[in-house]
């Protein structure tokens, strides 16, 4: 081929590369000579960059580069390794011509002659802005993503391959299961699991559910890196790429140890209410059936005691009328039992040392359970005081021991334990009805054959027994549960078979000092010849009661209701007690005939008789201050000494009566009258209306301060708002009694509700809105009632 067809050649290929060249728009394609300075542009340069070839070409590169790098040399330098390489190549911030940058991928290269002569330099440059902000923000997800993981301390949040190895691992991982990463990641997961669950191979399980379909999910058992266990939910989610191949897992854990403790609190708790709502409705059947039962052996007794005094010398028919009358003591004990239980069984309650009391019951017990039964008692130091019924305590002690003799088979080591506990806040949110704080606790403990756990929850409903039909009547531990709860304690009762069993009853502790008991008469019974006026609804039961009287020498007057008896009031016919019995027919109830007669006879005394109390004299479990009862059924002797006691304590009464019109010199007019009433208000309005009538005030705004006042000042008459801030006013009225038991007590309130404890307290009530005048007739009555 001769010259000119070769140029012809080239000029045709050079043709097509600059066409090639000046088509590219996506790229910046120019020349640079060996200074540096520009020699072609393309349309994609003018794209980029901004300017046009005239308002570049020969102009330096290095226009196109940052301050920061023109003043670091950069641009010499991308050409000295070009030329040095032939080759450079960076990624970096460049300028356009408005003086804007974009983030550039630069290529340049060095361009050579045939004999090897640097003639200049080729150099591509692609804009990668949006390129490098879509990586930043992924970046940036990404970097957010292992933050909100790795900042998660209560999920346990990592990574398996596809054999199961852990890959990766975050903060709640270490939290929760104890290793760090470099401990745990390329372990297998089944390290978490129970010896029981890889031995049943749940940790195979669970990844191969994962990978059939996508998801696992459980819950069990899992063990931290200390060897604890921990109760788990578990997520295993396969995970996959966009052809479906598996990559691994990803794991979340969650402790819900504290949900299922939580779970299970509550299923007691209701299973507790169940129990309680059951042994309330068995209570509620029981009281009423002995109601009904103790008339029947108030009859059947009295006509017995009444018929010994007909066959007096035949001694065998004596023999069965004592026979009989065991029967009936026999039934009242059981009608007492099931009163007990349905808590309706009027309590007299006393300070007692419990300690002292089964101290005293050695004797007592080491006869009733035989000299098989080794009998220890322990009564721990400092032992502290309780209100409670010492008979009813020395019952359910009694009971305990019995039940304990039949568990050992009359052979075995009795303990009775008494010491002081203190029951917390989260013990009594685990059983109903039960108040933290301070308890005089008693232990009676066997070495029996034990309690079944099964048959553990049903010992305290009345008849359920686990003896044989020939012991027992399944009362004893209902009798003790009753009993309990009247008193405001608790009774819990802890059990294995074949090693023994344990009943703890817990008393709450009572501040006061100890109350001196006194033994029962003795001696032969006296009657009177005082008027009686009867009042039974039970023709048989009345007529019995009017024999027994009769015989006494009482003059007796008889009435079948309350409304009839207060006719008999009314009539003038002298009446020195009203013998009644507390429920009866009728829109007249037996407290508030007594009332009434009161206001119609000051003089008049009042004794209850019943087998059923509820609600009419008894609140709280405890006997109305001031109200005497007789329970049914009742024998002769002791209805004759009980009517003396009642009439002679009548007669004390109107002796001190008079006695203190004379003592009691002192008026309202001069009375220290402490004042206790958080509101400012009315604190400063009750002030004006004390001193309007004469009293000197002292003041306090809580229990504390009044207790201070009371401790170092004079002071006659504590008038207490109930609902102080705190320590109650009733519990302020109970500690300052307890320090000042000749202090009078008026209690100022809006809720009526208070009335029985009122009373029991001695303490004169006043509700709110007081008047100038109801404020005085309520301190005139406390001035009156000198307990």
């Amino acid at each position: 081929m001769d010259t000119s067809n070769r140029f012809e050649a080239a000029q045709t290929t050079d043709g097509r590369y600059r066409l090639l060249v000046e088509a590219i728009t996506d790229y910046a394609i120019y020349m640079l000579d060996r200074e540096g300075r520009v020699t072609s542009w393309n349309p994609g340069a003018r794209r980029f960059k901004g300017y046009e070839a005239d308002e570049i070409i020969g102009r330096h590169f290095s226009t196109f580069y940052t301050d920061a790098e023109r003043s670091q040399n950069v641009p010499a330098k991308a050409l000295a390794e070009a030329e040095r390489t032939g080759h450079f190549e960076r990624e970096g911030w460049r300028v356009r011509k408005d003086g804007s940058q974009f983030w550039a991928h630069v290529v340049i290269d060095a361009i050579r002659s045939p004999e090897g002569e640097l003639v200049g330099f080729a150099k591509i440059t692609r804009d990668l802005t949006e390129r490098r902000a879509a990586e930043t923000k992924l970046r940036e997800s990404e970097e957010q993503f292992r933050l909100l993981v790795q900042s998660v301390t209560d999920y346990a949040i990592f990574m398996l391959d596809t054999s199961g190895h852990v890959a990766s691992w975050n903060a709640g991982a270490q939290h929760i299961k104890g290793y760090a990463p470099e401990e745990i990641i390329g372990r297998h997961f089944s390290d978490f699991y129970t010896e029981a669950d890889r031995a049943a191979g749940l940790p195979r399980i669970g990844l191969e559910t994962a990978t059939q379909t996508g998801r696992w999910e459980h819950e069990g058992q899992r063990v931290r890196k200390d060897g604890t266990v921990f109760w788990a939910h578990v997520v295993i989610d396969a995970i996959r790429d966009d052809a479906g191949t598996l990559l691994g897992f990803a794991k979340v854990t969650r402790d819900v140890t504290e949900r299922r403790e939580a779970e299970a609190a509550l299923q007691a708790a209701r299973a507790t209410m169940i129990r309680s709502q059951k042994l309330e409705a068995i209570g509620q059947l029981t009281g009423g059936v002995a109601h009904d039962f103790n008339n029947l052996l108030q009859v059947i007794g009295g006509n017995l005691q009444l018929l010994s005094k007909d066959i007096a010398g035949n001694a065998r028919a004596e023999m069965r009328v004592q026979n009989a009358l065991g029967g009936v003591a026999r039934g009242s004990k059981l009608a007492s039992q099931l009163l007990a239980f349905a808590r309706r069984q009027p309590l007299e309650p006393r300070v007692v040392n419990a300690g002292r009391l089964i101290k005293n019951m050695d004797e007592m017990l080491r006869r009733a359970l035989g000299g098989e039964i080794e009998v220890e008692t322990v009564v721990a130091g400092g032992l502290w005081n309780s209100l409670v019924d010492p008979d009813q305590l020395e019952n359910a002690v009694l009971n305990l021991a019995i039940n304990a003799r039949d568990a050992m088979n009359g052979e075995g080591r009795l303990t009775i334990e008494a010491s002081n506990a203190f029951l917390d806040d989260e013990y009594a949110r685990q059983h109903d009805e039960l108040s933290a704080g301070q308890y005089v606790m008693i232990a009676v403990t066997d070495t029996g054959i034990g309690i079944p756990p099964d048959i553990l929850e049903r010992v305290y409903e009345p008849f359920f027994t686990t003896k044989t039909e020939d012991k027992g009547t399944g009362l004893g531990l209902a009798m003790v549960y009753g009993f309990l709860k009247q008193s405001g304690g608790h009774v819990k009762i802890y059990s294995e078979v074949g090693a023994g069993t344990t009943v703890k009853l817990y008393f709450p502790r009572a501040v006061a000092s100890e109350d001196t008991l006194v033994g029962a008469p003795t001696g032969e019974v006296q009657g009177g010849e005082e008027a009686i006026l009867v009042v039974e609804d039970d023709d048989e039961v009345r007529e019995v009661a009017v024999s027994m009287l009769t015989e006494l020498g009482y003059r007796v007057i008889k009435a079948r209701d309350a409304a009839s008896a207060l006719v008999v009031v009314d009539s003038g016919i002298p009446i020195n007690l009203i013998f009644t019995d507390v429920m009866m027919p009728g829109s007249l109830r037996s407290p508030d005939l007594a009332r009434k007669a009161k206001e119609r006879l000051p003089n008049v005394a009042v004794l209850f008789t019943s087998g059923y109390t509820q609600n009419a004299i008894v609140h709280g479990g405890r006997l109305d201050p001031g109200v005497e009862l007789l329970a049914k059924p009742y024998r002769r002797e002791a209805l004759a000494r009980k009517i003396r006691h009642v009439l002679a304590n009548q007669a004390q009464r109107r002796v001190a009566q008079g006695a203190q019109h004379s003592a009691n010199a002192k008026t309202i007019k001069d009375a220290i009258v402490l004042l206790v009433e958080d509101d400012a208000l009315i604190r400063l309005t009750t002030t004006e209306m004390l001193s309007g009538i004469g009293c000197e005030v002292k003041e306090a705004t809580t229990a504390q301060e009044a207790l201070k006042i009371l401790d170092e000042q004079p002071v006659d008459i504590l008038l207490t708002d109930v609902g102080l801030p705190g320590v109650s006013g009733l519990q302020l009225a109970r500690d300052a009694q307890a320090r000042r038991p000749d202090l009078r007590l008026v209690l100022a309130t809006g809720d009526s509700g208070v009335k029985a404890e009122a009373a029991r307290l001695g303490a004169i009530l006043i509700v709110k809105p007081y008047t100038p005048e109801s404020l005085r007739q309520g301190l005139e009555n406390a001035m009156k009632n000198r307990r």
